[in-house]
């Protein structure tokens, strides 16, 4: 197919409306269909250890150091080629590179499920991350190129935004269920056979990349995969303790590959990241949410259901069911947040849903041994409700950001900060309830989960203030 460019983005990085009377590009709603099923199954691996860590490692005799890998292991690969996948599809097509990561995540997905070893298995794990980067990067390009500036975007933004969502409410769910049923392979052969028509729809959707396509960055590339993997497994070995040798050496390892990529894209003509991006005040308001969603949100409830079942003993399926009305609300709101833009810039929308999860996750304070289960959930709802409002917001955040024949780009770029932020926000929390004490080790898991919800709720509001302060100096910049 011919190559397409993106649309051109709305005059200020924040207008809520574009030329709402333009109409969608052909293949629009398969493009839509496609890119939020991928994105679905996506977030589905994503979360599917959460609640079956334990039968997983039992099936394969994995001892404590690959369980933590088991966790890591997709975000390593995730957080580590999440921009790169994103300019490699503006600057060679959209809907390649989210072919490629669909027939990845099949594959990977299949060699997860076969894994006679838990080496095998934690390759898999990698592998899906490698795949979900590439889908998730690519995905919103090609929304942007097929939906016009505008309420169609808005509306094709928040839907793609519930799936984030979705996906991380059924995800856990979904895995109980079938490793109660029949076994922890189960949910990866199914999980694959998901994988299966978002491959084959991928072939339909139209093809579109940059006007003008960006030479590749291999130098910036290696430098920023080596860094950022090295800093999300940095932060998942921290579980044995901040300075366990494993730890300095990734950090270290981290922060030289870092260091090297910033010097890299100070000096090659077309960089992969512009530095002149990190003084846009609309794209440092679209890292900054995104990285406190992950830090403050995705990692908490990463742990929570450790918490959950150590304090007040509920077996995995119920447990899974805190993912279910925290996501699943989640993506509600995210689908109706779009009547939200006429009234709410992208970076006031999202300062209002880091305000509203802050209260809820305030109000998961009082876990205690011998408490309710039920008096989680009004808080559940509340979170959920604030980060469906702000998951609507950083896709539309991620889009306007950044210039518009980069929105693969910008999306790669919004989605590495959130994922660095949720591997940094596990690690931190572990290490917030590992420091407490109490009467019994179900009182001192009970005391940490409360300062780490706590925790989490005050880094909301810095957040939003943050984001708030940004989006209007964006505002004054448009004008």
């Amino acid at each position: 197919m011919n190559a397409q460019a993106a649309p051109a983005a709305p005059t200020s990085p924040y207008a809520p409306h574009g030329p709402d009377g333009a109409a969608d590009a052909p293949g629009a709603g398969l493009t839509l269909l496609t890119v939020n099923l991928g994105t679905l199954v996506t977030l589905m691996a994503f979360t599917a250890p959460a609640t079956t860590l334990a039968a997983t490692a039992q099936g394969l005799h994995s001892g404590p150091v690959a369980q933590t890998w088991m966790l890591t292991g997709t975000p390593v690969g995730l957080a580590a080629l999440l921009l790169t996948m994103g300019s490699t599809a503006d600057a060679r097509g959209r809907r390649r590179t989210f072919a490629a990561g669909a027939v990845l995540l099949l594959l990977a997905t299949v060699l997860a499920a076969a894994a006679p070893t838990t080496a095998v298995f934690l390759a898999g794990r990698i592998l899906q991350g490698a795949a979900s980067a590439a889908v998730l990067a690519s995905g919103l390009g090609l929304i942007a190129a097929t939906h016009p500036a505008g309420h169609r975007r808005i509306r094709a933004l928040g839907l793609w935004g519930a799936m984030i969502g979705a996906g991380v409410a059924v995800g856990p769910v979904y895995a109980a269920v079938l490793t109660q049923a029949w076994g922890w392979r189960s949910l990866y052969w199914g999980l694959a056979l998901l994988s299966v028509p978002v491959a084959a729809l991928t072939a339909a959707v139209p093809e579109s990349r940059a006007a003008r396509p960006r030479r590749l960055d291999p130098a910036g590339a290696v430098t920023l995969g080596a860094g950022v993997g090295a800093l999300v497994a940095g932060f998942g070995e921290s579980r044995g303790g901040w300075l366990h040798p494993a730890v300095l050496v990734l950090v270290a390892v981290a922060a030289a590959a870092l260091a090297a990529f910033a010097a890299v894209e100070r000096r090659v003509a077309e960089p992969m990241l512009d530095p002149a991006l990190w003084r846009s005040p609309a794209f440092l308001a679209s890292g900054i949410a995104a990285l406190v969603n992950g830090l403050a949100l995705v990692g908490v409830f990463s742990y929570l259901p450790t918490i959950v079942e150590g304090v007040l003993g509920t077996g995995a399926v119920a447990t899974s069911m805190l993912f279910l009305v925290w996501s699943g609300l989640s993506a509600v709101a995210a689908l109706l947040a779009r009547r939200l833009a006429p009234y709410l810039s992208a970076g006031a929308q999202a300062a209002l849903g880091l305000t509203v999860a802050a209260a809820g996750q305030a109000g998961l304070y009082g876990l205690h041994t011998g408490g309710s289960y039920g008096r989680l959930f009004p808080a559940l709802a509340v979170g959920g409700i604030g980060s469906g409002i702000l998951n609507a917001a950083l896709a539309r955040l991620a889009v306007s950001s950044v210039p518009a024949d980069r929105s693969a780009m910008g999306s790669g770029a919004n989605n590495t900060a959130r994922y660095v932020g949720s591997a940094l926000g596990v690690a931190l929390t572990v290490s917030v309830v590992a420091a407490a004490h109490g009467s019994s080790p179900a009182a001192a898991l009970a005391a940490g989960g409360n300062h780490a919800f706590l925790l989490s709720a005050a880094a909301c509001l810095a957040g939003a203030a943050a984001v708030l302060l940004l989006a209007r100096r964006a505002d004054r910049a448009a004008g």
